[in-house]
């Protein structure tokens, strides 16, 4: 999976993008689980998805002080 860009995430919904970080969280603590078990085979992707989320939220954070 590509990394996502920000520039992409800033013309969705706050919704959609809400949705996506419930998503990654899931898929974060999946990952962390498989991890701990010692199954894990792409342990990469483990950092490729905090910084997917941190991108969301940075955006979700720039979308609310707009509203402001």
């Amino acid at each position: 999976m590509t990394p996502l860009k920000a520039k992409d995430l800033r013309t969705e919904t706050t919704e959609e993008l809400q949705g996506k970080v419930s998503a990654l969280r899931k898929e974060l603590y999946g990952f962390r689980v498989q991890a701990h078990s010692g199954q894990i085979e792409k342990s990469h992707r483990i950092r490729q998805i905090k910084r997917d989320l941190a991108r969301l939220l940075s955006v979700l954070k720039e979308k609310e002080n707009v509203q402001k």
